[in-house]
């Protein structure tokens, strides 16, 4: 069976070999050397001198945490979303208590600079920007360096959801000015689920001395006092770490640039091979990722049923549609451990699968 959805992503076999080591103390000599030469890792793959925290959890957790440690009952917080995981960083922000002002985009489109600096224009009291840079559920890369540009001429703080993306696409976090970033290991990292890893500027740890939103096990002066002395504030999922270890050290030796490169191919394949067949991507290709595309469904046909059957008659696994696209698109996911023949196989069965939901594939 050949996992294709954008995450969890397939694993090396080194990776998966690391997790079956024995357990160490999480407050011994061992951990705290090894805590240290990760951390340092991720912080060249985030392109930060600041400070960057690894938190046991999903990504929807690191996003929690990315909101909950900067901001305040009350605060003023403008969402740009294109897509279900936008949407749900604006939700994490409400039930906090923020009061979010929603900037809508077209599914499939990517998120506008012009239209944040419309609204950070309109409402001088808004005091954070929260975006999604990938939308895995649209298969959308917006422009996180131009949105920065205008968030940075406002003033505001800038908390990005990267867990699709960073990795795997350029997001260079001091550059391009980005306050708080959010990233998950089941995606581009080619660990299992369990681990997050958040940014943390000097600007996010002002807004940080004065969030007044409740917390616990997310709270970031936790984070920071513990990794003085190399440990967590909390038991951490110590298999994963050893994973994580092992790929870390294989992304290091591909070189930051090459994976860029590697994940521009791979989606451009994919695309290539999509349309080879007639079908639509559902992205506008002026926007579409490099790590998840995006395809509409051929006319009459549920593409929960292509999913179903490229799984269990071609032994390819492909995610669905979310929300209000459930049915009517399917995603290829290509981040992570992918090669070129992994997409390759991905068109080939696509091909021998949907004449036989009736739609027929070009030569």
């Amino acid at each position: 069976m050949s996992l294709r959805i954008p995450g969890p992503t397939p694993c090396p076999e080194d990776v998966l070999q690391a997790m079956s080591k024995q357990m160490i103390n999480h407050r011994g000599k061992e951990f705290a050397e090894l805590i240290q030469q990760i951390t340092s890792k991720l912080k060249q793959a985030f392109q930060t001198n600041g400070d960057v925290y690894i938190l046991t959890c999903s990504g929807t957790g690191a996003m929690e945490a990315s909101i909950v440690n900067t901001l305040s009952p009350g605060d003023k917080v403008l969402s740009l979303s294109n897509g279900v995981f936008g949407d749900r960083f604006a939700n994490i922000a409400e039930r906090f208590g923020a009061e979010v002002t929603r900037v809508k985009f077209d599914w499939g489109q990517a998120i506008d600079p012009d239209a944040a600096k419309q609204a950070l224009d309109a409402d001088p009291k808004i005091k954070a920007v929260l975006v999604t840079h990938n939308e895995t559920s649209t298969g959308v890369t917006s422009d996180l360096e131009a949105i920065g540009a205008v968030v940075r001429k406002f003033d505001k703080l800038l908390i990005v959801d990267a867990i699709s993306s960073l990795g795997c696409i350029d997001l260079q976090v001091d550059a391009w000015g980005c306050d708080v970033v959010a990233t998950g290991s089941q995606k581009g990292w080619m660990v299992p689920p369990g681990l997050a890893f958040v940014s943390v500027n000097e600007r996010a740890w002002k807004a940080h001395a004065e969030a007044k939103m409740p917390r616990f096990y997310w709270d970031f002066t936790a984070a920071k006092e513990y990794l003085e002395k190399d440990q967590t504030p909390w038991t951490p999922a110590v298999s994963i770490f050893y994973a994580l270890e092992v790929a870390l050290a294989m992304l290091e030796k591909e070189g930051l640039q090459n994976i860029f490169a590697r994940h521009a191919r791979l989606g451009q394949r994919t695309r290539d091979g999509v349309k080879s067949m007639g079908l639509s991507l559902f992205a506008d290709e002026s926007c579409a990722s490099n790590t998840v595309t995006a395809v509409k469904s051929p006319e009459g046909i549920d593409s929960k049923k292509l999913v179903q059957t490229v799984k269990e008659e071609h032994g390819i696994t492909l995610a669905g549609g979310q929300a209000s696209l459930a049915g009517k698109i399917f995603r290829v996911g290509h981040l992570g451990f992918v090669s070129e023949n992994d997409v390759d196989d991905v068109i080939t069965q696509l091909r021998l699968a949907l004449p036989k939901l009736g739609y027929s594939v070009p030569a």
